[in-house]
């Protein structure tokens, strides 16, 4: 008799799991036994369009799903040119104080920071974060702060992050739209990084860490993103999904078991991914605007360590609702200096609230956008490897590409798409002067065999 091989068992937990999340009534969402933490969505990864939502916007834990936004935040200093691949985080005794899931690295030693994004990525690391947290904003509070003010920017209005790893904190609190929106920024935003959330393994001191992301590798088109658990938030997981020409990102939060939780999401996917859009034309579902922050580490400045996280005031105006937000202690760093002197001059200037307009109505999930390129839009083919907050980091990051695959992009032309959407501005940085889908797409290949992000687009 022939043994079951690895594959088959997995599926057959999925399947066992799956009809234990349906008789708990999570499925439909519409039984009296339902989970009561439970809450999903799917979103259409390329139009924002809803293809599936049970309490979407219900007031969630975001446990480990935080370290997604603390990832952001990593990814947009890489971007800036604030923090490098290899600059050493130092492990101070508050952060290596941290409760497990941890790498247990001592206090007063350090770690790169791409070793960081591998620990938060797989091992979900709470020390690793809270090093992070203290690195980028002088304390985990402040940092925490900084992860909130990013959240509004983005869009995600109903989340509070009172930490950089998701324990457990009064206050700390999400959606599943949230997070879904979170999960589209950072494919969409930060493709040339988004890589570390694809990774299976992770070896760190000798040790092998393996993904708590299971489902990566067990269903076609599973690329990441994130798991998370406490006690008080149930098992929560954001899910990328790219399968031919479609693309969603689905949240699943508060499942009973990790096993029911990853069942529910397959589910899901195998319901919901063959709606979504076949279309080339993507719009952007979270604008990204620029940090403006400051390296703590590096500036030396010592900041608060408590402090309240930004609250807002809100105010009737002409039928439109003003939220004016208190000024979180960052300051900008354009100049590239980070004395103390400087730091403070920009913190002083930061105490002017900055308003914000929102309509009273809710905010429509698809955000309008308009493109405001310079150079005229090419026809044909193309292909888009990345983007930054500005033309020159996009362009510096077309240079790179082309010198690591002078076959495949050196006779290509740089060019930049500004998109512009409530006063912030996204490069996307692609390749144009392809002969057809074929030369396009077989571009791609090329480039996502070393794990690089690439997507074929028709003008």
């Amino acid at each position: 008799m022939r043994t079951l091989s690895a594959f088959w068992l997995r599926r057959i937990a999925l399947a066992l799991a799956t009809i234990t999340f349906v008789v708990s009534g999570n499925l439909s969402g519409g039984s009296a036994f339902a989970n009561a933490k439970y809450a999903g969505i799917v979103i259409d990864a390329k139009t924002g369009k809803t293809l599936y939502s049970y309490k979407a916007d219900a007031i969630r834990y975001p446990a480990s799903l935080t370290k997604m936004m603390t990832m952001y935040m990593m990814f947009e200093a890489f971007a800036e040119r604030k923090m490098s691949k290899k600059t050493r985080i130092r492990m101070s005794k508050y952060a290596a104080s941290k409760p497990p899931s941890k790498l247990g690295i001592r206090a007063g030693r350090s770690i790169a920071a791409e070793h960081a994004v591998y620990a938060l990525a797989t091992k979900s690391a709470n020390d690793v974060a809270a090093a992070v947290a203290e690195h980028l904003g002088g304390t985990e509070g402040n940092f925490a702060k900084m992860m909130t003010r990013k959240a509004r920017q983005l869009g995600m209005k109903n989340t509070t992050f009172k930490n950089a790893s998701g324990l457990t904190s009064r206050g700390q609190l999400t959606t599943a739209r949230d997070m879904a929106r979170l999960g589209v920024a950072l494919r969409e935003h930060f493709p040339q990084y988004y890589k570390y959330f694809q990774t299976r393994n992770f070896k760190y001191a000798g040790k092998n860490y393996r993904n708590h992301n299971r489902l990566i590798g067990q269903i076609r088109g599973v690329d990441g993103i994130k798991t998370g658990y406490t006690r008080a938030s149930g098992f929560n997981l954001v899910s990328s999904v790219q399968s031919g020409r479609r693309s969603i990102v689905a949240v699943v939060l508060g499942g009973r078991s990790g096993k029911s939780r990853n069942a529910q999401m397959a589910t899901l996917i195998k319901r919901y991914l063959p709606k979504a859009s076949r279309g080339s034309k993507r719009q952007l579902v979270a604008s990204r605007k620029s940090s403006n922050i400051v390296v703590a580490a590096a500036s030396g400045l010592r900041l608060p360590k408590r402090g309240p996280v930004p609250q807002f005031r809100t105010t009737q105006v002409a039928g439109n609702v003003i939220n004016v937000q208190k000024p979180v202690v960052v300051a900008s760093a354009a100049s590239g200096s980070f004395n103390q002197q400087s730091v403070k001059q920009r913190l002083a200037q930061a105490v002017t609230p900055t308003p914000t307009v929102r309509p009273t109505s809710e905010i429509a999930y698809v955000d309008p956008v308009t493109t405001a390129g310079v150079q005229t839009k090419p026809s044909g083919w193309h292909i888009q490897i990345g983007a930054a907050g500005d033309k020159e980091g996009a362009l510096g990051l077309l240079k790179k590409m082309q010198a690591k695959f002078p076959k495949t992009l050196g006779s290509k032309k740089l060019y930049t798409e500004t998109v512009v959407k409530g006063g912030a501005t996204l490069h996307r940085a692609r390749f144009v002067g392809f002969s057809g889908k074929s030369d396009a797409r077989n571009a791609c290949k090329v480039i996502k065999k070393k794990r690089f992000a690439c997507l074929a687009i028709s003008s």
